[in-house]
């Protein structure tokens, strides 16, 4: 068998000519090592600020340092899961083209809120995470899913840990994704260091995830907890339904407890009425504004993107994996201690123009859902994304003859900052 040499940080590396192509590329696509972060503490210090983040943390003159510290410790972590993802991610992505799957990718480190709430509310430990880095396939129809789960399934250069398999079996509360755990395996020696590290990829179609981001652009608007069964009773109900209508559509299984077609469509109008449900999806979109704060450059993009109380939203990019870390968990330690409401969230696309489909919930972007539910109060089926026309959400216009306006909107932004 043959191999080939390539040069990795000023090294050579020995590489299996079978994987060299997917091998270089990876390096091409993931540039030097030294740009990535790693754990810089032990993992019993891992442990220890895992306990520490499962409780409440009260912010006071004699714990700040001790809360400081726990945070340092927990981004740490996380932030050494940032080149396991995305060599994992670009895996994914080369056996997607090689399928001909069409969809879009996007990672993500896990936010500190979301990793404090699976702390309090399970068993697990941060040590034991696994979707600290967590990839998203959003393929075009279910038969794109369907290939690419074969796809990966085929001499992936990673551990496949496990699978859950919330297409086939869905949710009751009507979520439905397939997720894959990946145990990372490093294919150099200089990234042994990231050994281990678990990941979790989900595949799903574009039509599931209208439902997924509806349900947290909904959330985001009402201040609720939807995602987690939290809230209105009304909005849970109508997503349930929906998503088995999604699914019946896609040709796959419907949650036993839901009712029969014609049944659902008669809740569902019944809902949408009392609710008004749609005509609020519309108000959500129409009422999110964001303004993008950098220059469209070439390379690999990251994106910190963060939604304020008011539904203002502000997007910044970054080049450099250990910069965008640092500004998120610096960012993340000062929004738990303002507890202003206002979230964030650290993302990769493909391109710039593919954040909003990636991320719609923190737009306002719920087209394709408030699309769906009107087809089917208006007595028709739903439609896959590859068969809806498709709309697009951009940013609000902005009369610049009201220049104090424009001033009072980053004045808020630059408060938020301090």
């Amino acid at each position: 068998m043959g191999c080939e040499s390539t040069i990795i940080m000023g090294k050579v590396a020995t590489i299996d000519s079978s994987a060299s192509e997917e091998v270089a590329g990876e390096i091409r696509h993931l540039g030097p090592m030294a740009d990535y972060p790693r754990l810089a503490f032990t993992m019993n210090a891992v442990r220890k600020a895992g306990e520490h983040l499962s409780r409440h943390l009260a912010f006071t003159p004699e714990s700040h340092e001790e809360i400081v510290e726990t945070f340092t410790v927990a981004n740490s972590w996380r932030d050494s899961h940032i080149y396991p993802m995305r060599s994992i991610r670009y895996s994914v992505r080369h056996r997607m083209n090689k399928a001909e799957a069409y969809g879009v990718m996007a990672s993500r480190p896990k936010t500190m809120g979301s990793i404090r709430r699976k702390l309090r509310e399970s068993t697990v430990r941060l040590d034991q995470m696994n979707d600290l880095g967590g990839c998203r396939a959003i393929m075009d129809e279910i038969a794109g899913v369907r290939s690419l789960l074969a796809a990966i399934g085929d001499e992936f250069p990673h551990d496949a840990r496990q699978h859950y398999t919330y297409i086939d079996n869905p949710k009751s509360d009507g979520y439905r994704s397939h997720h894959v755990v990946f145990i990372y395996r490093p294919r150099s020696k200089e990234a042994e260091a990231f050994d281990g590290r678990r990941i979790e990829l989900q595949v799903r179609t574009r039509l599931q995830h209208a439902w997924a981001t509806a349900v947290e652009a909904v959330s985001l608007y009402r201040g609720q907890d939807l995602k987690h069964g939290k809230g209105d009773q009304d909005w849970l109900r109508l997503f349930a339904l929906a998503s088995a209508e999604f699914a019946y559509v896609e040709g796959c299984p419907v949650h036993q407890d839901m009712p029969d077609h014609s049944s659902r469509i008669a809740e569902i109008k019944e809902l949408d009425g009392r609710l008004g449900a749609a005509a609020m999806l519309e108000n959500i979109k129409n009422a999110t504004h964001y303004a993008e704060n950098f220059v469209y450059e070439r390379g690999p993009k990251y994106f910190l993107i963060r939604y304020f109380p008011d539904h203002t939203v502000k997007v910044e990019s970054y080049q450099s994996p250990i910069a965008m870390s640092n500004d998120f968990g610096r960012l993340e330690a000062t929004i738990e201690e303002a507890n202003d409401g206002s979230r964030a969230v650290l993302v990769e696309v493909d391109k710039v123009d593919k954040l909003i489909d990636t991320y719609p919930n923190y737009f306002g972007d719920v087209s394709l859902f408030v699309s769906n539910l009107r087809r089917i109060c208006d007595g028709r089926e739903a439609v896959e994304y590859t068969m809806a026309p498709q709309e697009v959400v951009a940013p609000t216009s902005t009369r610049w003859g009201d220049v104090g306006w424009l001033r009072r909107r980053y004045s808020r932004w630059d408060e938020r900052k301090k």
